[in-house]
């Protein structure tokens, strides 16, 4: 796993990765198709409007500034993927306000056999975060690829035959409405399992 986190980037380094593939009318991952190039473009803009409006509430920020283990959360992603513009921004947020924890970030599709150690399902869902021990590099555990209700939605609406376009459409609902409110109480549970004390959480 070192090799992986070794070769992974910062969060400003993924950023600018994006932007200077947009500027080529690229995105990232093999598919360079004008539909693709279509969902990086939407996805950026949707990274910059939840750097600027999504903040992390009070009990999350009481939970990350209690860890004590040093962190490191790697993240799979990519530029095009829809779950993971909504919530990579709020991962980097919630993580910020701990200096135990430090993110990187990764590419699936260049980091194959990397996914499939970490399948959602049996699916190469992105994002997914790794969480490592600082120190030892000991899985901790994972997230991913979405927050609960929005995979269950998911999960729903595929089982009844729903059109992916219509599934999608309806995941970025839910995340309007959510306003990131679920996925910091999911990490809130999380990082104090992650810490190794349960009773982190704030009541």
């Amino acid at each position: 796993m070192k090799e992986y986190i070794d070769k992974a980037i910062t969060y400003e380094r993924y950023e600018k990765l994006i932007d200077d593939l947009l500027d080529e009318g690229k995105t990232t991952g093999p598919n360079q198709s004008a539909a693709m190039f279509g969902y990086g473009k939407l996805n950026r803009q949707r990274m910059h409007r939840l750097e600027k409006t999504v903040g992390i509430s009070e009990r999350t920020r009481t939970v990350v500034r209690k860890v004590t283990r040093p962190m490191i959360w790697l993240v799979i992603t990519e530029g095009w993927c829809g779950d993971a513009a909504q919530n990579v921004p709020v991962i980097e947020k919630i993580a910020a306000e701990s200096d135990k924890i430090e993110t990187r970030y990764i590419l699936r599709d260049e980091n194959l056999e990397l996914m499939h150690r970490f399948l959602t399902n049996g699916a190469r869902s992105i994002p997914k975060l790794i969480a490592f021990d600082g120190d030892t590099l000991e899985v901790l555990g994972s997230w991913g690829s979405r927050p609960t209700p929005a995979q269950k939605l998911y999960a729903d609406m595929r089982s009844k035959g729903v059109e992916k376009p219509v599934i999608l459409e309806e995941i970025q609902r839910w995340y309007n409405a959510d306003k990131s409110e679920t996925i910091q109480r999911e990490f809130e549970v999380l990082i104090g399992e992650w810490n190794g004390d349960r009773a982190m959480v704030a009541a």
